[in-house]
Formats: C-alpha cells, sequence, structure tokens
C-alpha cells in the first residue's frame, strides 16, 4: 500500500520514499509513501522527478500509486520532488471548481454533473441546458467575492454513513476523505486543493457549450485567469486599434458593421441571382431543344465546389422544359436541377445513383447534388446522368 502525502499535506512538494517493487524494465516504481497525485477525478497527475529520473505518468491502482519514468531508476531509496508550479495551478483549479460548484447548486439548483481539468482550461456540465449570461455573471461575481473573503479549506476523513452536509451524496464506504470550504461547500474528494480561497487568485468564466442536453462551461483560475484575461484584452486592444476606436466603442461598431455586411451580402446576393438569371435564360434560348423538347445544359468544372452553380442551375431550371447537369473534378461532386416539367425528380434520381457508385448526397425533385469518393465514380455517377439525358436508362 503507498501511503498518499498528498492526502494530508497537498503543499508536500519534496519527500523522501523506499522502492518496494518496479517493473522488470525499471521504468515503472512503486513507493511506501508518495506525494505525487495519479489522475484522478479529471485532474492529471503530477509531474517531477525522482532521483532526478523526470517522473512522465503517475497511475492510480488502488491500493498502489505506480510512477512511470523516462528511463530505468536502479536506486531504492529516493528523494521525490513534484513539479510545483504544475501542482499549485491544478490545487487552484480544483478548489475553483469546488467553489463554482457550491455556488451554481445552492444559488441556482443546478448540479455538477462533470468536471475536467486540462492543461490550458477546465470545464464542467451542468445539469442546465443553457447558462443564461446574466447567470454567468453573478456566479463569476458571487465567486470572487467568495475568494476575497478568504474562506478557510481544509481536509477531513470521516465515516460515509455518518458524514453530515455533503453537497454531493457518495456511494463510497467506510472512510471517506473530505474537503471543506467552511461556511461554503463540503464535497467527498481525493484531489488536492490550496488551504483558503483567497489563494485561488481569483475565477473567470469564459464560454458555453451545449453538450447533449446540459451546458458545458470553460472556466479559468488563478495565474490562468489573469494570462487569460490579459491574452483577451490584448485581442481588444488589436480589434480596437484596427477599428480606430476605444475598447468601449467596439461592441457598438462592431454590431454595426456585422449589419452593415449582411445587408451588403443580401445585395450581391440578390445581384447573383439577377446575374445568374440572365446567364440562364440566355443559355437555355441558345441550347437546343431534343427530340422530346427537352434543353438540357452540360458543365464540366475542372475544379470548384457545386455549391457555386446553385443559382444558376436553379435558374436554368426554371425554363420550361430544362435541366442542368454539372460534374466538379475536384472536390469531386455533381449536381442536378431540373424544371416541373420537365417530369424529371432530380433527388430521386441522385438517391438512385450515388449509393451504386459510393457517393452520398440528395435532395429535391427540383435540385439535388452528392459527392464521390474517387475519379472512377466521379466518371461513373457521370456517364449514368448522361444516360438519363439520352433516355437509354
Amino acid at each position: 500500500m503507498t501511503e498518499r502525502l498528498y492526502y494530508t499535506d497537498a503543499y508536500c512538494s519534496t519527500f523522501t520514499a523506499r522502492v518496494v517493487d518496479r517493473a522488470e524494465d525499471g521504468r515503472r516504481v512503486w513507493l511506501d509513501r508518495s506525494a505525487f497525485y495519479p489522475t484522478s477525478g479529471g485532474q492529471p497527475h503530477d509531474l517531477g522527478t525522482l532521483e532526478g529520473v523526470p517522473v512522465v505518468d503517475v497511475v492510480d491502482e488502488d491500493e498502489r500509486v505506480a510512477h512511470l519514468l523516462e528511463r530505468p531508476l536502479a536506486a531504492t531509496t529516493v528523494t521525490g520532488t513534484v513539479d510545483w508550479a504544475r501542482r499549485f495551478d491544478f490545487m487552484q483549479q480544483h478548489t475553483g471548481q469546488h467553489l463554482l460548484s457550491a455556488i451554481f447548486a445552492d444559488r441556482f439548483g443546478w448540479e455538477t454533473l462533470s468536471v475536467h481539468f486540462g492543461a490550458d482550461y477546465a470545464t464542467m456540465d451542468l445539469g442546465v441546458e443553457v447558462v443564461p449570461p446574466a447567470a454567468m455573471v453573478e456566479a463569476a461575481e458571487l465567486a470572487n467575492a467568495a475568494i476575497v473573503a478568504n474562506h478557510a479549506v481544509s481536509v477531513s476523513f470521516e465515516d460515509a454513513a455518518t458524514a453530515q452536509g455533503l453537497r454531493k451524496p457518495t456511494d463510497r464506504a467506510g472512510s471517506i476523505r473530505i474537503v471543506t470550504i467552511h461556511g461554503l461547500d463540503r464535497s467527498a474528494c481525493g484531489g488536492t486543493h490550496v488551504r483558503a480561497t483567497g489563494e485561488i487568485g481569483g475565477i473567470l468564466l469564459r464560454r458555453q457549450e451545449k453538450m447533449k442536453k446540459n451546458a458545458r462551461i470553460e472556466f479559468l483560475c488563478g495565474h490562468r485567469a489573469m494570462r487569460r484575461a490579459r491574452a483577451d484584452y490584448e485581442v481588444l486592444v488589436r480589434m480596437a486599434a484596427a477599428a480606430s476606436a476605444s475598447i468601449d466603442e467596439l461592441p457598438a461598431l462592431v454590431a454595426a458593421q456585422v449589419a452593415e455586411l449582411k445587408a451588403s451580402d443580401q445585395a450581391r446576393r440578390k445581384l447573383e441571382d439577377e446575374v445568374a438569371a440572365m446567364r440562364a435564360r440566355t443559355a437555355w434560348e441558345g441550347t437546343a431543344p431534343d427530340a422530346a423538347g427537352m434543353r438540357w445544359h452540360l458543365e464540366v468544372r475542372p475544379a470548384g465546389r457545386a455549391d457555386e452553380a446553385r443559382a444558376f442551375a436553379i435558374a436554368f431550371a426554371a425554363q420550361p422544359r430544362a435541366a442542368y447537369l454539372l460534374r466538379c473534378d475536384e472536390p469531386r461532386a455533381v449536381l442536378l436541377a431540373t424544371s416541373t416539367d420537365s417530369g424529371i425528380d432530380a433527388g430521386q434520381v441522385l438517391k438512385g445513383l450515388l449509393p451504386a457508385h459510393g457517393g452520398k448526397g440528395g435532395g429535391s425533385p427540383r435540385l439535388a447534388q452528392g459527392s464521390l469518393p474517387d475519379a472512377a465514380s466521379l466518371a461513373a455517377t457521370w456517364d449514368a446522368l448522361g444516360a438519363l439525358r439520352t433516355g437509354t436508362t
């Protein structure tokens, strides 16, 4: 059994220990005691050295903690040194998460479902689909107020059957480790934490994303929050300089520019549709009808996306007894547009052709397109569409 020094003293960064077991290659060792935290509970493992040999991973094996080393270690008694900057960073993030979880639960009734502490930022999934912006602001203000209040954080070991006031029930039996933020939270947890909320150093809530029916919140604490806030500020400074405006003027300026761009885009699309309609009408008039009275316009593009031809295709198919066929060689795609009086359902045609040649796609009776995996399948699909035009299918 490994005595886990971080359980009682998260600030222990240097220790001595005895090697009690090792793998044949000498790169996996077990100690009688260790301050190295193994990956657990969403918190990554510590890094550091054993007798100067870098520790690259720390694994929780129930009763024992395994230390994976960069190279073999032959010593029987070792001095371990934990990477303190990394350890303290995760202590800030983990304690900050406890504080946020307590606030989201007590103030809003949203349970924390899972947490993850990454190298750059941490996330927590809450039992709510969306966290309103006002709630994000309020939660951040409450959390930072608790940091300023410098609530003591302590660790205790209690019997699971009699432990009271836990934020979240535990399914463990026997003795459990409880991390308490005095006056705010009590949680069963095996992670490393600071001694008081003031050491969290500040909390920054940044963004959220929807994960199924839950909201995932990105947050940063301490030095991370400071660095990220500074980086965000530098971005705003550069944007303001590019716009010849102050940072405070940016929201209104960006909103006005977005509205202007949308209006310009709508005007551009309208002009493109008008030009496409004129080109399509001219192309239709210049295309001789076949024996069945259909006018087919075929186009092959060595490069370019099929979407770029949609306006022309729709305009051409708006003419009487008309059909438009497009092949794009890179990326490989086909497009078919047909008029309402053509008797051809474009969507059904491609639905029948594409799977036979390994392609994917579909569409409506009037317009459909698909992508093909290689040149051979594109050629085969194009030939099949050509047969449709000549009436040989």
